[in-house]
């Protein structure tokens, strides 16, 4: 059943607390996507277990599986009311040609628009308390850990892939199994950074965890202050760019958390400026025979 019927029709099954949260739910269909489980909670006035109940009361795993079917359900109203408006405007007039040959370069304009919110959402986003801890974490560490699921992997490789060249004590592990037992081996001099939109994906809580328990600094790159995640950390950077859970992996997402990667990569790379430039130059010069 659409998501929001459903709320609607079990409506008179819910406590108090969970008629709170569904009455922001059905006033705010728009937002609810993009918020964690704690906002919503925040939003409504009530704990994150009254918003866990009601999921459960809907017949539902949890938050995530509601956010899903809830922005299914959105994205088909906002489809069918755009449908209605196209239909009630009648046969395409004869400007439509000249609209048509220009979708194209309206396309490239909306996506470029997009892109460059997304860097500067995070840009204003960005605590200099917060960046400052990250880079004194990574100074200090003996051993730097990217980890990330899913698309987030792919942003710490990245990370690995551009620290690899100035420093050797950074590294990426793939595999979540493989993740967990790193954490557990990590100590106090150790860092790990975990890359998470969300904060709140089991393989990253766990590891957060286990590391923690180990002794080691945690760091994280977020879109949410409050989440899961964070509740593990030292240190939190935040991305921007909104992404619902339809918009898992979005290029906007990962722009934002590169631009996070880049400026503390500047930042390590001014810090160690002497360092960085032999380890720059070793690099360069290993790779050199490859190039044609």
């Amino acid at each position: 059943m659409n998501m929001i019927l459903k709320i609607q029709s079990v409506y008179n099954q819910f406590t108090k607390a969970e008629k709170k949260v569904a009455d922001y739910c059905l006033q705010h269909r728009e937002e609810v996507p993009f918020l964690s489980i704690t906002d919503l909670a925040d939003a409504c006035g009530v704990g994150d277990t009254s918003v866990y109940r009601f999921c459960r009361t809907l017949k539902l795993e949890g938050y995530q599986e509601f956010k899903m079917k809830f922005s299914l359900a959105q994205g088909t109203a906002s489809m069918e009311a755009q449908l209605m408006r196209g239909g009630a405007l009648g046969q395409a007039g004869a400007g439509d040609a000249a609209q048509d040959a220009a979708a194209p370069t309206e396309l490239a304009r909306r996506v470029l628009e997009t892109h460059q919110n997304a860097i500067a959402e995070t840009y204003m986003m960005l605590d200099r308390e917060e960046l400052e801890k990250v880079l004194i974490m990574f100074d200090n560490a003996k051993r730097v850990y990217f980890f990330g699921i899913g698309d987030s992997l792919l942003v710490a490789q990245e990370a690995m892939s551009k620290f690899l060249r100035i420093t050797g004590k950074v590294n990426c592990i793939q595999d979540p199994h493989m993740q967990a037992v790193a954490a557990a081996m990590m100590n106090e001099e150790d860092l790990v950074f975990i890359i998470s939109y969300s904060g709140a994906t089991k393989d990253n809580l766990q590891v957060a965890k286990i590391a923690k328990d180990s002794g080691a600094k945690v760091a994280a790159i977020s879109h949410f202050m409050k989440s899961p995640l964070t509740a593990y950390c030292d240190a939190v950077l935040l991305c921007g760019a909104k992404e619902g859970p339809l918009d898992g992996g979005s290029m906007s997402a990962k722009l934002g958390q590169l631009y996070l990667i880049d400026l503390l990569y500047q930042g390590f790379y001014e810090r160690n400026m002497q360092e960085c430039v032999e380890n720059n130059q070793k690099a360069s010069a290993a790779v050199m025979e490859k190039l044609l």
